[in-house]
C-alpha cells in the first residue's frame, strides 16, 4: 500500500463519524437501486409466467408449415421445444354477425398442443376423438352464432384460395369490397360431422384479424394433412429474430408478444420505452439524491484534509495521485457499503413482495403467485450503479482539489468568501435579525456554495414526500368515490334483447348461488325538442343562447324500472302514488349540467327552469330523433335516480344528464320496432368471484346471441383498492429511503461544517458571546436553511401534486371530482425539515461546545 492511501485511511479513521454516515448513505443508495432492480426483476418474471399462463409458452408460431418442415424445426439447434395443431381446413358460419371473420376454423390437437397451448373451459369437456369439437365463447359474443354443448354440426370443410395462393389465419378476409381488393372463395373438399362437447375461451393464439374462429378437435393419426401450425420455444428468446430471419422460403409467422414483451425483445416500442423510462427515472432520483450525498461527503473530507493536499503538493505529489487518494476513499466505502446495501435492498423487496403478493393476483387476475426473483445480472448492475455513483461523487471535489494551486491549498482561502459585496446585509436585516442573526446570515452567504446542497436535498425529500402523499390520497379518494357510486356488485348488459329473452335469463341468474338482491332495467334512447325559453337562465347563458323562441333538439334517455323499485322511489320522494302510476300518469325526469368553475368548485345547473313540464318525445334512430312515434309526456324534476344506468359508450357520453324515469308496465307503450334500448341487469351477491363464474357458465348455455357485457364491478373496485395499497407501499418506501438519504446528507454537511468552523466559533465565544447568544446565532442558521428549502420546496410539490390529480381525472373523466390541496403532507414537511435541521445543529454545537476553546484555537487542521 503506497504512502497516500495509508494518509487515506488515518483520515478516514480520525473522522469516524463522517465516514460512518457517508457509508450509510452509500448503503441506502444501493439498497434501493437494488430494491428496484430486484423488484423490477421479480414482477417481470411475475408477468412473463402469467402470460405463459393465458397464452403459452412458445415464442413464435409458424403458419401453413409442411410436415418435413416440422421435423426440420425440431431438430433445429435453437429450439428448445415445440407443438403443432393440425390446419384441418374452414366451414362457412351460417348466420355470422361479424363480416369481417365469417368462418370457422378447424385445428387438430395432440395430447402436447393442449398441454403447450392454453385452452380454458367454460362448460362442457375436452375432445377426446376426432369426433367431438370446442367451439370459443366469442363465437356467440362477436358472431351472434349459439352452439350448445351436445349439438350436432355438420360442416363442409375447405380451404381459402385467392386464385392459386392458399389462405391461412394470419391472412385477413378479402371480401372484394374494397377497391382493387380480389374476393376470395371458399373451395370445399369434405364434409364432416361433429359433436360439440364444450365451450371454452377464446384462445390467445388466434390473432384477431384472424378470418375463421378456432374450433378444437383431436387429431386424428390417420389422417395425411396438408400443413400444421407449429408453435416453437427457443431456447434463447433474444434470437427469436434472427432465428425467423434464417428459415427460408416465404414462411409466415407470428410472435408471441404477450411474452416476449415482458422479455425486452418485442417490437412494442411504446410498452419497451415505458419498462425501461420508468425504472431509469427511480434510477436516476436515487443517484441524484446519492450523488448529493456521497459528493458532499468527500467535498468536506477534502476540505479537512486541504491543507494536507497542499503540503503533498509541495513536496512533489502529482495531481494523479492526489485524485486516485480520494477515488480510494471512494473504493473503501464502497467496498463495505455496496455489499451491505445489495443484501439490505434484495432482504427488503423479501420482506415487502409477500404483503402484495396477493393485490397483485387482484390487479392482474392472475394465478400465478408473485415471488422473490433475484436476477444476478440485475443485482451486478445495481452494483455497478452505485460504484459509479460513489466514483462521480468523489471524481468530482478530487479533480478539484489537485487543480488548486497549493498556496492557496495551505492557506485555505478558497472555499470561504470574504468579499464585502458577497457577505453584504441590509440594514433592515440587521435590526430584524440582531446580531446574532446577521452574523448566521453573513456565513450563509460567504459560503453558499457548500449550504446548496444541504438545502437542494430538503428541497428533494419535501417534493417526494408531498407529491407521493398526494398521489396516494388521489387514487384513495377515486377508490372511495367508486365504491360509493356503485350501486350493484355484478352487472349484466345487452344491446336490443327482446323482453322474451331477459326475463328468462334473469330468471336463472338471480337464482345463482350468493345472489340476495337483483333488479333489472331497460333504457331507450329518445329524443325531446323544446323552446329556449323552456330552459333555465343559468343554463342558457351556459350555452350562449339569446333567442328565446329558437328550437332546441335534446337527446335524452327513458329509464323502465320494475314496477315495485319505481313505486318504491315515489313514495321516498314524497309523490304521489296515484299521480305518478298508470298509463296516463306523470313521470320523474333528472336534468342536470356540471359546470367546473375556474376559480371554485363546480357548479350543477338545471337544464329547465319550470319544476314540472310537458315534454314532446320521440325515439332516436341513426343518432337522430324522428316525430314518427312521437307522444307527449308531463314530467316532474327531481334530484336523483333510483338505479344507475347501465354504463354508455364513450361515443355515446353527453356533458348533461337528462333522463325520464318510468314504470316497466309503460315500456311497451314507448317501443318501437327501430327503438335502441340498452338492458341491465343487477345483482348484489355474496360471493361475487363465485357468482361471476356460474353466471358466465348460465349464460354461455342460454343461447344469448345479442352483443352483452358481463362486469364483476365489486372485482373492479377491488382492484382500485389494491392499486391503491401497493402505491401506498411503495411510494411510503420510496419516499422515506429518499428522505433517509436526505436526512444522512444534512447531518453529514451540517456537522461536518459546524466541525469546520469551529476555530471561527470558538473566536466568537473567546471574545465573550454568551452560549445564549452562540445558540441564538445556530437557531437562526437552522431557520435560513428550513426557510430556503421550503420556499422552494412546497411550491415545486404543490405544482406536481396538481399535475399528478390532473392526469388522473384526465385518465378517468371523472366529474365532480375535485383537487384536494396536501395541506396535511405539506404540514409534516415543514415541521420535518426543521427538526431534521435543528436536530443535527443541536447535535453538532454540543460537539463544539466540549472543546477546549484554546485547543480549537490553535488546532491547525492538520
Amino acid at each position: 500500500m503506497n504512502i497516500f492511501n495509508k494518509v487515506t485511511l488515518q483520515s478516514m479513521k480520525r473522522s469516524r463519524t463522517r465516514t460512518i454516515v457517508t457509508i450509510i448513505g452509500v448503503v441506502l443508495s444501493t439498497a434501493m437501486i437494488t430494491a428496484i432492480a430486484t423488484f423490477g426483476t421479480s414482477l417481470l418474471n411475475y408477468l412473463i409466467k402469467s402470460s405463459i399462463a393465458k397464452y403459452g409458452g412458445w415464442h413464435v408460431e409458424l403458419l401453413e408449415v409442411a410436415p418435413s418442415s416440422v421435423e426440420t424445426q425440431k431438430n433445429n439447434i435453437h429450439v428448445s421445444d415445440t407443438a403443432v395443431f393440425t390446419n384441418i381446413g374452414y366451414a362457412t358460419l351460417d348466420g355470422s354477425k361479424s363480416p369481417e371473420k365469417p368462418y370457422l376454423f378447424i385445428a387438430g390437437f395432440n395430447d402436447k398442443t393442449f398441454d403447450t397451448l392454453p385452452v380454458k373451459l367454460i362448460s362442457g369437456r375436452f375432445p377426446r376423438t376426432s369426433n367431438e369439437i370446442l367451439i370459443p365463447s366469442h363465437v356467440a359474443a362477436k358472431a351472434g352464432v349459439r352452439f350448445e354443448v351436445g349439438d350436432t354440426i355438420l360442416l363442409d370443410i375447405g380451404s381459402r384460395m385467392d386464385g392459386n395462393k392458399m389462405l391461412g389465419q394470419h391472412d385477413p378476409y378479402q371480401s372484394g369490397e374494397t377497391p382493387g381488393e380480389i374476393k376470395e372463395t371458399l373451395v370445399t373438399n369434405a364434409e364432416k360431422s361433429y359433436t360439440v362437447v364444450g365451450v371454452y375461451e377464446r384462445p390467445g393464439f388466434e390473432e384477431h384479424s384472424a378470418p375463421g374462429y378456432t374450433l378444437i378437435t383431436k387429431d386424428d393419426a390417420r389422417d395425411q394433412p396438408n400443413s400444421y401450425s407449429l408453435f416453437v420455444t427457443l431456447k434463447n428468446p433474444r434470437q427469436v429474430k434472427d432465428y425467423t430471419s434464417s428459415i427460408t422460403g416465404a414462411q409466415t409467422f407470428v410472435f408471441n408478444d404477450y411474452v416476449l414483451r415482458f422479455m425486452g425483445v418485442s417490437d412494442n416500442t411504446l410498452f419497451n420505452a415505458l419498462l425501461y423510462t420508468v425504472g431509469g427515472i427511480l434510477v436516476a432520483i436515487i443517484m441524484i439524491g446519492s450523488i448529493f450525498l456521497i459528493y458532499n461527503s468527500f467535498h468536506i473530507s477534502l476540505n479537512e484534509r486541504t491543507q494536507q493536499f497542499g503540503i503533498l503538493s509541495s513536496v512533489g505529489a502529482t495531481a494523479k495521485q492526489l485524485r486516485n487518494s480520494v477515488l480510494f476513499e471512494g473504493l473503501c466505502i464502497s467496498a463495505v457499503g455496496i455489499p451491505l446495501g445489495i443484501f439490505v435492498g434484495i432482504g427488503s423487496i423479501g420482506l415487502v413482495i409477500p404483503i402484495v403478493a396477493e393485490n397483485f393476483k387482484s390487479i392482474l387476475h392472475s394465478t400465478v403467485p408473485l415471488s422473490l426473483w433475484v436476477s444476478l445480472p440485475a443485482i451486478a448492475a445495481a452494483a455497478v450503479v452505485s460504484l459509479i455513483t460513489i466514483l462521480i461523487s468523489a471524481y468530482i471535489p478530487a479533480r478539484k482539489a489537485a487543480n488548486t494551486p497549493i498556496v492557496e491549498s495551505i492557506r485555505q482561502t478558497n472555499e470561504i468568501k470574504t468579499e464585502a459585496k458577497a457577505v453584504k446585509t441590509t440594514l433592515f436585516a440587521q435590526r430584524i435579525y440582531g446580531l446574532e442573526g446577521t452574523l448566521a446570515l453573513k456565513n450563509f452567504k460567504r459560503n453558499k456554495r457548500r449550504y446548496r446542497s444541504i438545502v437542494l436535498s430538503l428541497v428533494l425529500s419535501i417534493v417526494l414526500f408531498v407529491s407521493g402523499s398526494a398521489f396516494r390520497s388521489t387514487l384513495k379518494r377515486l377508490s372511495e368515490r367508486l365504491i360509493m357510486d356503485i350501486d350493484y356488485d355484478i352487472l349484466f348488459t345487452a344491446e336490443n334483447m327482446d323482453d322474451k329473452e331477459m326475463f328468462q335469463l334473469y330468471d336463472k341468474l338471480k337464482n345463482t348461488d350468493g345472489v340476495y338482491e337483483s333488479s333489472y332495467q331497460t333504457v331507450f334512447a329518445y329524443g325531446s325538442t323544446v323552446k329556449a325559453s323552456d330552459l333555465s337562465d343559468s343554463y342558457r347563458e351556459y350555452r350562449g343562447d339569446t333567442a328565446l323562441n329558437e328550437t332546441i333538439s335534446f337527446p335524452m334517455d327513458i329509464q323502465f324500472l320494475e314496477d315495485g323499485e319505481y313505486l318504491h322511489f315515489i313514495k321516498e320522494l314524497g309523490l304521489s302514488p296515484e299521480e305518478y302510476t298508470g298509463q296516463d300518469g306523470k313521470l320523474i325526469a333528472v336534468a342536470k349540467q356540471r359546470v367546473d368553475q375556474k376559480d371554485g368548485p363546480s357548479e350543477t345547473l338545471d337544464l329547465f327552469a319550470s319544476h314540472s313540464m310537458t315534454l314532446q318525445v320521440s325515439p332516436e334512430m341513426n343518432d337522430k330523433s324522428t316525430l314518427e312515434h312521437g307522444q307527449n309526456i308531463n314530467i316532474t324534476f327531481v334530484d336523483t335516480y333510483p338505479v344507475d344506468p347501465p354504463p354508455k359508450q364513450p361515443s355515446q357520453k353527453r356533458p348533461y344528464v337528462f333522463m325520464v324515469v318510468a314504470p316497466y308496465s309503460l315500456k311497451e307503450k314507448f317501443e318501437t320496432p327501430e327503438t335502441h334500448s340498452d338492458i341491465g341487469l343487477a345483482f348484489l351477491s355474496k360471493n361475487h368471484t363465485q357468482t361471476v363464474a356460474e353466471m358466465e357458465t348460465i349464460i354461455q348455455n342460454a343461447g344469448i346471441t345479442s352483443s352483452y357485457t358481463l362486469y364483476n364491478v365489486y372485482e373492479i373496485v377491488e382492484q382500485y383498492r389494491s392499486l391503491t395499497f401497493v402505491i401506498d407501499l411503495f411510494t411510503y418506501v420510496f419516499v422515506i429511503m429518499i428522505s433517509l438519504i436526505a436526512v444522512a446528507n444534512v447531518f453529514n454537511t451540517i456537522s461536518t461544517n459546524i466541525r469546520l468552523r469551529r476555530r471561527e466559533l470558538a473566536m466568537l465565544r473567546s471574545v465573550g458571546m454568551s452560549d445564549q447568544n452562540f445558540n441564538k446565532m445556530m437557531n437562526f442558521e437552522c431557520v435560513f436553511y428550513g426557510m430556503r428549502a421550503l420556499l422552494l420546496g412546497l411550491p415545486t410539490a404543490g405544482i406536481i401534486s396538481w399535475l399528478i390529480y390532473a392526469g388522473i381525472v384526465s385518465v378517468e373523466r371523472m366529474d365532480n371530482f375535485d383537487f384536494v390541496f396536501p395541506w396535511g403532507s405539506m404540514a409534516i414537511s415543514v415541521v420535518s425539515v426543521l427538526f431534521i435541521v435543528f436536530i443535527t445543529m443541536l447535535y453538532a454545537v454540543r460537539r463544539i461546545k466540549r472543546e477546549n476553546i484554546i485547543d480549537a484555537l490553535r488546532d491547525d487542521m492538520t
